[in-house]
């Protein structure tokens, strides 16, 4: 095939991992575009793998669909991105990624003892919260890292 070829949504589903109803979300999403036949089936430009697969990353990393599709409006539709618009899109991860590799690290290391939770059940915590002290400071896992707290986005 030539990069050119048009995909039908199994062989887009099938190379790049995603369910069939995935990819006809993301096109409602605006996250993808399809071109459709004269019998109204979807077709992909075979540049739509790395797109999913930058979706799929970006949904790793914890970025919203609306963050996604912000940063997917400013790449050209006209032509398949290339490394260098990966390169300018990731460093914006750079600063998101340390803050939860800190967090996943606090994480671990707290977890055998306390991650603030409120619960008041141990006896001994490094983290205490006597009188649940934690509870004036909101809902949920206060001591925990804003990054380990952050609600997981979505499918």
């Amino acid at each position: 095939m030539k990069p050119t070829d048009l995909m039908t949504v199994s062989e887009v589903a099938q190379r790049g991992g995603f369910a069939p109803s995935a990819l006809r979300y993301y096109e409602r999403e605006g996250l993808l575009h399809a071109t459709r036949t004269a019998g109204g089936q979807r077709r992909y430009e075979r540049g739509v793998l790395r797109r999913l697969a930058f979706i799929r990353a970006a949904r790793n990393v914890g970025l919203s669909l609306e963050e996604i599709r912000s940063v997917l409006a400013g790449l050209p539709e006209s032509r398949t991105p290339n490394k260098a618009d990966w390169t300018k899109i990731s460093r914006a991860w750079h600063g998101r990624l340390d803050e939860q590799i800190q967090a996943l690290v606090a994480l671990r290391d707290g977890l055998n003892t306390c991650i603030g939770c409120g619960c008041l059940s141990l006896a001994r915590c490094r983290m205490s919260n006597p009188s649940d002290v934690a509870a004036t400071y909101g809902a949920g896992a206060r001591y925990l890292p804003p990054a380990a707290r952050r609600t997981p986005a979505g499918p």
